[in-house]
């Protein structure tokens, strides 16, 4: 299907990811992963840049999570309306567990350039619907299904649309059975095992974007060959991919011809976690970036570019996010007061209370309403630990009505309205846990001013005092996690109440020339369109031109 081929000279690249965060009204995403994929989809639109994308609609999404009445978080799953979505009237078949699979192939196509293609296997009538129904839900097998269908299927769909693709681009290990398909291809073409490898192995770069065990799946051969995942390889031969037991994130890496880490220190950490295991290639880092038209208020950027008045936009947006958490009666806060903002997945190393955790200092500032915090969140609907975090906010929420607010079910909406309104963007998770997080970036680019742990994308863009604010950094000491959040919070008052506290209230000319050069910082270095060049000018096109320079050592 040449009508996805633009004839720019540059690669035609086919992106495999689990979930992508378009808008809120298509939610086949559930956090970071996929909010970075769905800005990436957004900035190759935007540079014109050949790109195919390849998910799984999600026909229950990810979970509606509302807090009950004794405050804790409940999960509903509904289906929702995907009319919006075409029919190629292209289907595929996947072989699952015995069971041949009819997918149906939908057609995200509001990105020109960069269509995103979503694999069903829940449409109406269809005996397979529990292997798309809920993004990370249910078992296992569960789980082994969909990564199944994004793989094979995924490789499957581009051959029935008749897309050539020059570069396979695996964003987290959920993707690695398309390196089997291609595999497949090759074997049944005449070539073994191994020269089918190699092969393939120029054809896939792989991005991994967690240094979180969780977040590295593993699966027991016998499971796998039951669901019938290995796709026709044997034991040895899946072995010798992904190890015993096979590891999702190792196969990905043995599979590919470049990987990367999302940030500086997160490349360091990939290096840390893979990088004695044979066969792994050349590892380095892209770092996240954000979709600016997604994230930044265009007032914002225009007054930026023209010396305007930052300060009266950013009341106006502080202001509309106010008005929306009082029409919800979820609290009545103050324009005037210093407003922090915290939204992210909830999760135990994420440390979404660790604020509240010395009452004696914190609450007198809450009491007051001298500070006023926002918080927004979702758990995983199997994740217990999270949700009793969740409750904990709730409850402080309900303690203290005029100063904490949590807005339950987050998602994009409430994510834009948090990164444009608040003042300070909270971030404060375990070291070295953190692979990227880009919320920070979005609150950058709209001058809200970050108090951060030097983590992920931080150390790369936040200079303490000049645009933002780090935590003492304590390089070297193995802390135990107790450890490690009695000394974050120390720093963390320290930092908030003897210097953003007082600055915020005493010096409003120092505040905005702090905002500017956060704008200034994080503009473009942290956009999705550098991000999007980097990985053309880094991986795709080296791939692509299949360069000799660049071989498959390993590091």
């Amino acid at each position: 299907m040449a009508a996805y081929r633009y004839g720019t000279g540059l690669p035609q690249v086919a992106y495999f990811c689990m979930e992508y965060g378009l808008t809120a009204a298509l939610p086949v995403y559930s956090g970071g992963l996929g909010i970075l994929a769905g800005d990436y989809i957004k900035a190759a639109e935007d540079l014109g840049r050949p790109l195919v994308a390849i998910g799984i609609l999600w026909r229950q999404g990810y979970t509606e999570q509302l807090i009950d009445p004794t405050g804790y978080p409940h999960d509903t799953f509904v289906n929702y309306d995907c009319s919006g979505l075409k029919d190629t009237g292209v289907t595929v078949p996947v072989r699952v567990r015995g069971e041949d699979v009819t997918c149906k192939v939908w057609l995200c196509d509001r990105y020109g350039n960069a269509p995103l293609f979503l694999l069903d296997a829940g449409y109406p009538g269809s005996p397979h619907a529990w292997m798309t129904g809920r993004l990370y839900g249910g078992s296992r097998q569960d789980r082994v299904a969909a990564e199944m269908i994004l793989g094979i299927g995924g490789v499957r769909a581009l051959r029935a649309l008749g897309i050539d693709a020059d570069v396979y681009h695996f964003n987290e290990g959920h993707s690695a059975f398309a390196g089997l398909e291609l595999i497949r291809e090759k074997m049944n073409g005449g070539l073994v095992f191994e020269q089918a490898w190699q092969e393939t192995r120029r054809e896939i770069v792989f991005t991994t974007h967690t240094p979180v065990a969780a977040g590295n799946e593993v699966h027991d051969h016998a499971s796998l060959q039951e669901m019938g995942a290995n796709n026709g390889l044997t034991y040895d031969q899946m072995r010798l991919l992904g190890g015993d037991p096979f590891s999702m994130t190792v196969a990905a890496l043995r599979l590919a011809y470049m990987a990367n880490g999302v940030s500086k220190l997160h490349g360091r950490t990939v290096h840390r976690m893979w990088g004695q295991l044979d066969g792994v290639p050349l590892i380095f880092s892209i770092t996240n970036g954000v979709h600016p038209g997604t994230w930044q208020d265009a007032r914002i950027k225009q007054a930026f570019e023209t010396k305007g008045d930052l300060w009266a936009i950013h009341m106006d947006n502080k202001r509309r996010l106010l008005r929306y958490i009082k029409d919800r009666k979820l609290g009545n806060l103050s324009p005037d007061s210093l407003l922090i903002g915290f939204a992210r997945r909830a999760a135990d190393y994420k440390r979404g209370d660790l604020i509240f955790r010395s009452p004696d200092v914190i609450e007198p500032y809450l009491a007051t309403g001298k500070i006023q915090i926002v918080f927004s969140s979702k758990a995983h609907p199997q994740d217990e630990l999270g949700k009793q975090i969740i409750a904990n906010l709730v409850k402080y929420g309900r303690r203290y009505p005029h100063s904490v607010v949590f807005i339950e079910n987050y998602n994009m909406d409430i994510a834009r309205l948090m990164v444009q309104g608040c003042d300070l963007w909270l971030n404060n998770p375990r070291r070295p846990q953190e692979a990227s997080g880009t919320s920070g970036m979005k609150a950058a680019m709209n001058g809200v001013l970050n108090l951060s742990v030097e983590d992920g994308w931080v150390g790369e863009g936040v200079q303490h005092g000049i645009n933002g604010w780090l935590l003492n950094f304590h390089p070297g000491e193995a802390l135990s996690p107790g450890k490690q959040d009695e000394k974050d919070l120390q720093s963390l008052y320290k930092v908030l109440l003897q210097e953003v506290v007082p600055i915020y209230y005493n010096n409003r000319k120092h505040w905005v020339e702090m905002m500017t050069l956060s704008i200034d910082m994080s503009r473009w270095q942290f956009s999705a369109h550098r991000m999007c060049r980097e990985y053309y000018d880094l991986m795709y096109t080296p791939v692509a031109n299949n360069n000799k320079n660049l071989s498959l050592q390993t590091v």
